[in-house]
């Protein structure tokens, strides 16, 4: 072959190649860019735009944060679907799973007359058992709803603590909704008073532990008034309410902003009660204090719906006509209103002037009563005293007073409403003349004045005037002089430590003996009537276990009657037999099932962290120090002091036992202390208490 010819073939062959190379190079760039452009559509119209498509050759790379294994797993079905699956590389990641919160632990307490029940979720690790143990003692006999979950994770700070005071809170009130969680309880409950709503109040105030957020919301049901008074008056002394009543919360506002535009200073207490004559109320009231101040002075008293509107004495005629055309005509219409402008009135309060005939009544500190002025007649003077000496006492009753025929035909019904608002205060002095009736003293409670009001207002009629000028002085207050609960607890065992309630043997009898005990024990409990206690009974171990619990319950029974027959108010005592339990000396000796044999008072109502840790700390030291239990005497066996022997039958009826006043004769351990609460308490009944 001749070389040109040579060379020629071997540039076509090398053109061919490049020509080659170039169309393979083409069609490699066109593949990737087809399977790269036809992937990424799909993967975009399918809504995974997180997914980033790279190809490399025949390969499609698949990249990006997918939001899931099962985005993950969709993406590379879709890309598979385009281009051959054995193609596409998986290089998408996945973010780390987030750490899954724990849930909130809570529970919901619902307690009424039926039962309790509970609802919510609580760690596993918790001790559900001993707080469904705990619940049902709180509910004694009735029904315990357990509707409970549990979930796996540790338990929240403070849940422990909140836990015991939600249980403590549901102890003391017992129509409630209770809802807690780790740090905050709210409490919503009635109660049957006012008295009790405050009590409550103040007792879960003291225990609430100060790691948690209180909630509580007491509802009482608002008192009957009748009528339903209020009485305004400005005076020389300024502006004040006698007596004043609302229906609702919006209503005592409008009524109490009334009064402070006409010159009212201070807070005034304004009671939200039942008995309300009319929706109108509010707007009444607040028109007749506009009218007092457009008078500039006098007062307006409202009783039910009769209005009695009297202006000063010094009032000139056309004010007062104007005044009064004003506010009759707007009157809600089942008001009626009565006028009066006072011709002056001095009131001499001696009961001997003649020109202004009086009678007068006044009722020293001491309680005595001196009776002057005139009746009208020897009934009326036969009534005011027998009146007199029912209200302030037989003895306590001076009268000096002169019969008047000509007095006016109502005096009668003023000389006795005069009385009977003079036994409310604690002194002062009533003067009834025929234009006025005024009452002066000193109480010791706030709400006589409204009380004194209402009294005249229904007594006296609409259109009468009178003047109520009661200074309440808080060193009378009685309540302020009462002995604390613990106080009356510490008193009355300091009565049984000095000396015992004694019984006779195997009977709830209570020994003549012990007379001198239950009086002074009756004597205490007269101040302190509204103290929630306990009257426990314990025996020794001499017996059968059961008959001993039998008998203990009789005892504390008896004890209760016999403060009953002293005419003791017992609505806020419990009579409750322990039987053998708690013993506090050994009941090996004699001396030791002497003491075991007693009566003991406690507190039902709240105790401070420092009186619980003392009790537990007590109840723990009893425990480490118990002696070693000593074998029963034999079912025959003589039985003195009172226990009930082994046998069916026991020296004297229990269930006819009467209580003869008496009280026993060795030293009973003295406490004061409230019950102990202890969620996690296997025992119901309360500790045994060390000796005071």
């Amino acid at each position: 072959m001749r070389p040109s010819q040579f060379l020629m073939a071997s540039a076509s062959l090398v053109v061919g190649a490049f020509l080659a190379l170039f169309a393979a190079i083409l069609s490699v760039n066109a593949i990737e860019s087809f399977s790269e452009d036809a992937v990424q559509d799909a993967l975009t119209l399918r809504g995974h735009e997180w997914a980033q498509v790279q190809s490399d050759g025949l390969q499609v790379v698949l990249s990006g944060n997918a939001p899931s294994e099962a985005m993950r797993f969709r993406a590379l079905s879709i890309a598979g679907g385009e281009v051959d699956a054995t193609r596409v590389i998986d290089n998408m990641t996945i973010p780390e799973a987030e750490i899954v919160a724990p849930p909130r632990f809570s529970i919901e307490v619902l307690r009424n007359n039926s039962g309790i029940s509970m609802i919510g979720l609580i760690p596993t690790k918790s001790d559900r058992k001993g707080l469904v143990k705990e619940v049902g003692r709180i509910a004694d006999k009735a029904e315990v709803t357990d509707l409970l979950e549990v979930a796996d994770y540790p338990i929240p700070a403070n849940w422990d603590t909140t836990l015991d005071f939600a249980l403590y809170a549901l102890k003391q009130l017992p129509r409630s909704k209770i809802s807690m969680d780790a740090d905050k309880v709210s409490i919503t409950a009635v109660a049957d008073s006012a008295e009790e709503q405050q009590e409550w109040a103040r007792l879960l105030k003291r225990k609430a532990p100060r790691s948690i957020l209180l909630s509580i919301d007491i509802s009482a049901p608002r008192p009957v008034i009748t009528p339903f008074t209020l009485r305004f008056l400005i005076d020389d002394e300024g502006a004040r309410f006698d007596a004043c009543s609302a229906h609702n919360a919006i209503g005592r506002a409008k009524i109490i902003s009334a009064a402070t535009e006409a010159g009212l200073e201070g807070v005034a207490n304004c009671i939200i009660g039942l008995g309300v004559p009319s929706p109108d109320w509010a707007d009444a009231a607040e028109m007749g204090i506009n009218a007092v101040a457009a008078l500039g002075g006098g007062s307006v008293t409202f009783s039910d719906a009769d209005v009695t509107l009297v202006a000063l004495d010094t009032t000139p005629q056309a004010t007062f006509d104007r005044v009064v055309g004003e506010l009759e005509s707007n009157l809600p219409d089942l008001y009626s209103l009565h006028s009066v402008l006072p011709e002056p009135v001095k009131i001499d309060g001696t009961g001997e002037g003649e020109a202004t005939p009086e009678f007068v009544a006044t009722l020293s500190p001491e309680g005595q009563v001196q009776l002057r002025g005139r009746l009208s007649d020897e009934a009326l003077r036969s009534a005011a005293e027998s009146f007199a000496r029912a209200k302030f006492g037989s003895n306590a009753v001076y009268p000096a007073t002169r019969l008047d025929p000509d007095l006016p035909s109502n005096w009668p019904t003023r000389v006795l409403a005069g009385l009977e608002a003079l036994s409310l205060v604690h002194s002062g002095v009533i003067v009834v003349q025929p234009d006025i009736v005024d009452i002066r003293g000193r109480t010791g409670d706030p709400e006589v004045a409204a009380e004194i009001s209402r009294l005249l207002g229904e007594k006296l009629g609409a259109s009468e005037n009178f003047q109520v000028n009661v200074a309440y002085e808080e060193s009378l207050n009685p309540t302020l002089l009462l002995p604390s609960p613990e106080e009356c607890a510490a008193d009355i065992n300091a009565v049984l430590a000095e000396k015992k309630i004694t019984f006779a043997p195997s009977s709830a009898n209570i020994e003549a003996s012990a007379a001198e005990t239950v009086d002074k024990i009756a004597e205490i409990m007269r101040d302190c009537s509204d103290v929630r206690m306990e009257i426990a009974g314990y025996t020794d171990s001499q017996g059968r276990e059961e008959m001993n619990l039998a008998l203990s319950q009789n005892r504390a029974q008896a004890v209760l009657s016999a403060l009953l027959s002293r005419r003791i108010l017992t609505s806020n005592l419990s009579a409750v037999g322990y039987g053998e339990e708690n013993p506090i000396a050994d009941n090996g000796t004699e001396e030791g099932r002497e003491a075991n044999r007693r009566i003991e008072f406690r507190l039902l109502e709240g105790v401070s962290d420092d009186d619980a840790k003392t009790a537990d700390d007590a109840e723990a030291l009893e425990t480490e120090a118990a002696p070693e239990t000593t074998d029963a005497p034999a079912a025959d066996a003589p039985v003195e002091g009172g226990e009930a022997p082994d046998t069916e039958a026991a020296d004297g009826d229990v269930s006819d036992a009467t209580t003869t006043d008496s009280p026993e004769d060795t030293a009973a351990p003295s406490y004061s202390g409230p019950e102990v609460f202890a969620p996690d308490a296997d025992d119901p009944r309360p500790a045994p208490r060390p000796e005071r």
